[in-house]
């Protein structure tokens, strides 16, 4: 919030790279130090592998934290208000599986009275959508995870898949992490609309998607947007040509990746 003031203030990049660095850098801490010292110790390295515990929503609120100082150095955020950017920061539906908020979406609406008030209508629609995405999590989620897992768990145990085992695990872990992130988004969504407040739409029927290019403008819209405007763009995006343009899609999806979790399969 401090930084964001003074950015807002006098836009300097070192105050932008300082604040960015910290945020990175506890990140970086708390979620990697365990990933980076187990890589360096298989390697060889006589290193002591050390994995501190996760804060719950960390990479979140990081990205959150991010893209605001982002555009307080743009001169296109601004908050005055530090009880409503820590709200902002950390209002809670969100935390665990998304969508990342930004602050043009919710700003306006803490700083609105309405939302303050009781609103019978909202928090009907909202327990609508939280159960609606508790079924898709509980039953279709969990129930599918019954044929998906034991088919996982037998290759990694080394033993022989048929093709039709194969397949079959395969496509029902689809279905899996459809229902399971669809079902937490719909949770969130009425959880907030609980409160009065409206969250960005993080999914489009992602499966109907017809290329991989519309996969993603489908599927964790928020990520993919951060990701597009925050780390895609910034590295130059496809303005020099073909090969940085390939080298800056590897990196987006490197980070995007390891964003998911701290494990160099991701």
């Amino acid at each position: 919030y401090v930084a964001g003031r003074m950015l807002v203030a006098a836009p300097r990049r070192s105050v932008l790279a300082l604040s960015v660095a910290a945020n990175l850098a506890l990140l970086g801490a708390f979620k990697y130090l365990g990933l980076a010292t187990e890589t360096l110790s298989e390697l060889g390295v006589p290193i002591t592998v050390t994995k501190l515990a996760l804060p719950i929503g960390i990479s979140f609120y990081t990205f959150t934290q991010i893209a605001y100082l982002v555009d307080a150095y743009r001169a296109e955020a601004s908050e005055y208000n530090p009880i409503h950017y820590l709200l902002f920061v950390t209002f809670f539906p969100h935390l665990i599986a998304g969508p990342i908020l930004h602050h043009k979406e919710m700003m306006p609406q803490f700083a609105r009275r309405e939302t303050y008030r009781l609103d019978l209508s909202a928090i009907a629609l909202g327990l609508s959508w939280f159960a609606a995405g508790l079924f898709k999590k509980v039953v279709l989620a969990d129930g599918i995870a019954g044929f998906s897992d034991p088919v996982f768990a037998a290759a990694d145990a080394g033993k022989f898949l048929s093709t039709d085992s194969a397949w079959a695990g395969a496509v029902a872990y689809t279905l899996q992490i459809y229902f399971d992130f669809s079902g937490y988004t719909d949770m969130a969504l009425g959880i907030a609309l609980l409160f009065g407040l409206v969250l960005p739409q993080n999914g489009a029927a992602p499966y109907r998607a017809a290329s991989l290019r519309d996969f993603w403008r489908r599927w964790h819209i928020t990520l993919s947007l951060f990701l597009r405007d925050y780390v895609y763009i910034p590295l130059g995006g496809n303005r020099s040509g073909p090969a940085r343009r390939y080298v800056n899609v590897m990196l987006t999806m490197l980070i995007g990746g390891l964003w998911h979790g701290a494990n160099w399969t991701f």
